[in-house]
């Protein structure tokens, strides 16, 4: 495994070349490694993209050993993010060292994307609580990313590329409960609502995106009995996002929605706060869901599980998710390639 130095070079733009894309390895005493390197073991996938591992050369070294995929390893260009340093792989444990590593591999792999050295990244799986002893202050990758790229927006969608019509925004992301309520304004809602229209025409092809909406509260606030939200705030602002061409049908109440297999009649859905939309979907993607930061001016997508600190080191993680992301971001990227 080497960095050559050619690395640090703009990739060109022939639109015959593959995909370069980034791929972090996440927090390196979780599974991030474990799935990026199964991942890549797949030889279709490798004609399709061109992968650069980003993180330790060390932690995925010791990854591939416990795994026997040193060939795969060996066949990588790594991004290294540690020079000189040798960290070793505490299996399961959530450190500070493990925080700082897997952020520092997502910040090289933003730059690298921004500076035209990689066409999108994936990102493995971070732990917040790993994050947060290394000293970074942000809930999550999305939020990061975010403010890396100095984007003025960004939305949080996951999708299931084999169930049509499966792609789940939030208006809200990582917030507690209690808070939810009143980060639900007009603003709130449209601007996350032009966003997720304009990613799904320019990223997902889509001319006309239909576009339904939850409720905020159970049964969409029943006329104003269970909370005055829905009534005062969504609706007024679905009828202004329809008056402003968006195609955008609602509210919904939630578990009805779902239930119904509603999202097969749309081409996304937009849920009001995090489990509100990412417990159905997570039901329904069966693990081969897919996490997309829609707004951003780079590429940027992740497999829909956490770090799994249980199973770490043991074989048993399941790449379905990130080998699915691997294939989304590459299609995005060529996408936005081609709109160019």
């Amino acid at each position: 495994m080497t960095t050559p130095e050619s690395a640090n070079q703009p990739i060109g733009e022939s639109v015959n070349r593959l995909p370069r894309l980034a791929l972090t390895l996440g927090d390196p005493n979780g599974i991030g490694a474990e799935v990026v390197l199964k991942t890549l073991t797949d030889a279709a996938l490798r004609e399709r993209v061109d992968p650069v591992a980003v993180g330790s050369e060390v932690v995925l070294r010791a990854h591939a050993e416990r795994l026997g995929l040193e060939d795969v390893a060996a066949s990588l260009e790594i991004w290294e993010v540690a020079p000189g340093e040798t960290p070793s792989v505490a299996w399961g444990e959530t450190t500070a060292t493990g925080g700082r590593l897997a952020m520092q591999a997502v910040e090289r792999a933003v730059d690298a994307c921004l500076a035209g050295e990689a066409d999108a990244m994936v990102t493995a799986p971070i732990s917040k609580e790993a994050i947060t002893l290394a000293g970074y202050r942000f809930p999550g990758h999305t939020e990061f990313i975010a403010q890396r790229t100095r984007a003025d927006g960004v939305v949080m969608m996951l999708l299931d590329p084999h169930v049509p019509g499966l792609r789940v925004a939030l208006v809200t992301t990582h917030l507690p409960v209690r808070a939810v309520a009143e980060a639900i304004t007009p603003d709130a809602i449209l601007d996350t609502l032009r966003r997720l229209d304009g990613s799904l025409r320019q990223d997902f092809g889509i001319d006309s995106p239909k576009i339904a909406v939850l409720g905020l509260n159970p049964h969409a606030g029943d006329g104003g009995v269970i909370g005055t939200e829905d009534r005062n705030i969504v609706e007024p602002t679905l009828e202004q996002a329809r008056a402003e061409g968006f195609d955008a049908a609602g509210p919904f109440p939630a578990d009805a929605f779902f239930g119904r297999r509603g999202f097969e009649r749309h081409d996304a859905v937009l849920a009001m706060y995090h489990d509100q939309g990412l417990a159905p979907f997570k039901a329904l993607a069966m693990g081969g869901g897919v996490n997309f930061s829609a707004g951003l001016p780079i590429v940027r997508t992740s497999p829909d599980h956490g770090t799994g600190f249980d199973i770490a080191g043991q074989g048993i993680a399941d790449a379905a998710s990130f080998r699915e992301a691997v294939l989304l971001a590459a299609e995005i990227a060529e996408r936005r390639r081609a709109g160019r």
